[in-house]
């Protein structure tokens, strides 16, 4: 049996607790997964958008023409790229645990955590074994892992078929020739343009009606539109069974049609990976989502047990996770003095091509909430860099509160997305009005900024305020 003060329970934002005001405390640090340092280390964030960044450039190359380059793009070396990343990314993961396990008052066991009673915890060691663990205070902050469907996983393994998703697919031994991607969401979004840029022939698969429902109406039909001129996407379909053949493997689809592909990537969500750890033993209630119930200052229902990122919060994004933990940290050190999680203003990108990047409230649910809503949307192409550009589809779409002049929703779409929605956010998080941000301070001419600007100066929230935009040019 280990006795320490504080078990927290994943390597990820969780490896961040270890803070200096928690210095004289004893730890335990458990990770049961293959690499040490979390989703975003290893298989997430950092490593997808070394990717992106790679497929950008690529693009660009293409996409010159129009502007006068003609540049002809000659391959891209699949494997060069994938031991550039990885040969970055794997040491760090390696350092890390190496850091933790020689670290003084850590306690790091490499393993799959389950709780046997309150705050007392089985560990099966990846190495074999068990061990024992008891703690003053437990952190759940087991992130999230994919989901693949029931049916489709059945049909992969009767045909001996190896089902990827973002855990496995950038990891491939060689680039496919085609490939299926299974999913409509960000995840399946970012890859699709990634492989599809390096020069693989990309079919999508999605069950509803547009690709990336869960934004703004206007952002996911723009983006369907584009996606579908990139990509053979085949929308309000569903895989229903897989077959390997001779040539590779043949996925039939909802509305009868079929699809020959090397690869199948299953991008269609991820769950909290709270599964089989015992939560009930320990008095730690869950959603039906499996999410770990949590209160602002991120106390689950148990006693001296807590959680953050994945494992409970409604946002499955790095930046609220890092968020939580620096709460969760401070409030372990300082339980006198408790801090609450912040979820106002949480923004969100997704990598692909355009790329897209969003803030706030949807037009839809502005609406809905009974909102005097006022809406611009601004095209790059009438700002004088999109004119630099020759942008003709990128898109700011800004939505406000005309009773309060606030903003309330921030989307774009188009090149640098998830930068330029930068001061949208900043604007929504220290409730500035919209007259004062935007005319309040300088916005740099010809800067790609004006398309915020004068998505902002395009708001009809006060007839009576002189709001002139700027010209392209002026």
């Amino acid at each position: 049996m280990i006795d320490v003060d504080i078990a927290v329970i994943g390597s990820g934002s969780g490896n961040s607790l270890l803070i200096d005001d928690l210095s004289d405390r004893t730890f335990a640090m458990i990770e049961g997964g293959a690499v040490f340092g979390g989703t975003c280390l290893n298989v997430g964030c950092i490593p997808t958008k070394m990717y992106v960044h790679v497929a950008e450039v690529a693009t660009s190359v293409r996409e010159g023409g129009r502007l006068g380059v003609d540049a002809t793009l000659e391959r891209v070396r699949f494997t060069d790229v994938r031991d550039r990343v990885f040969g970055r990314i794997d040491p760090i993961s390696a350092a890390g645990e190496a850091y933790r396990r020689d670290g003084e008052g850590v306690h790091l066991l490499r393993g799959r955590a389950r709780f046997t009673g309150p705050r007392e915890l089985e560990v099966d060691l990846l190495d074999g074994g068990t061990e024992r663990v008891r703690a003053g205070q437990v952190v759940v902050a087991t992130g999230s892992h994919a989901v693949i469907p029931d049916d489709l996983a059945a049909a992969a393994q009767r045909e001996g078929i190896t089902l990827h998703t973002s855990d496995t697919v950038m990891r491939l031994d060689e680039q496919p020739e085609r490939m299926l991607v299974v999913g409509g969401g960000y995840i399946a979004m970012e890859m699709a343009h990634v492989f599809s840029a390096f020069g693989t022939q990309v079919v999508v698969t999605a069950r509803g009606d547009r690709l990336l429902r869960h934004l703004d109406d206007d952002i996911s039909a723009a983006f369907t539109t584009a996606a579908t001129e990139q990509w053979d996407v085949r929308l309000g379909t569903q895989v229903t069974d897989l077959h390997r053949g001779d040539t590779g493997i043949t996925a039939t689809l909802t509305d009868g049609s079929t699809v020959e592909t090397d690869v199948v990537l299953v991008a269609t969500g991820r769950r909290p990976s709270t599964q089989d750890m015992g939560l009930d033993l320990a008095g730690v209630q869950v959603h039906d989502d499996d999410r770990v119930v949590v209160d602002e200052h991120g106390r689950t229902t148990a006693d001296g047990v807590w959680s953050l990122g994945d494992a409970s919060s409604p946002f499955q994004l790095k930046h609220v996770a890092n968020h939580e933990a620096r709460i969760v940290a401070h409030n372990l050190a300082h339980p006198d003095d408790l801090q609450s999680f912040t979820h106002t203003a949480v923004p969100a990108a997704v990598f692909t091509h355009p790329q897209i990047a969003s803030v706030g409230l949807t037009e839809e649910e502005a609406r809905e909430q009974g909102l005097d809503v006022r809406v611009k949307v601004q095209q790059y192409g009438d700002t004088a860099y999109g004119w630099a550009m020759e942008d003709t589809t990128s898109i700011c779409k800004v939505i406000a509160d005309r009773a309060t002049g606030r903003l309330v929703g921030g989307h774009l779409l188009g090149p640098q997305a998830s930068t330029l929605v930068q001061p949208l956010i900043q604007m929504m998080a220290f409730d500035q009005p919209i007259a004062e941000m935007v005319r309040g301070q300088y916005w740099i001419h010809p800067a790609l900024t004006e398309v915020v600007e004068n998505a902002l100066l395009g708001l009809d929230l006060n007839p009576s305020e002189d709001y002139v935009e700027s010209p392209p040019l002026a």
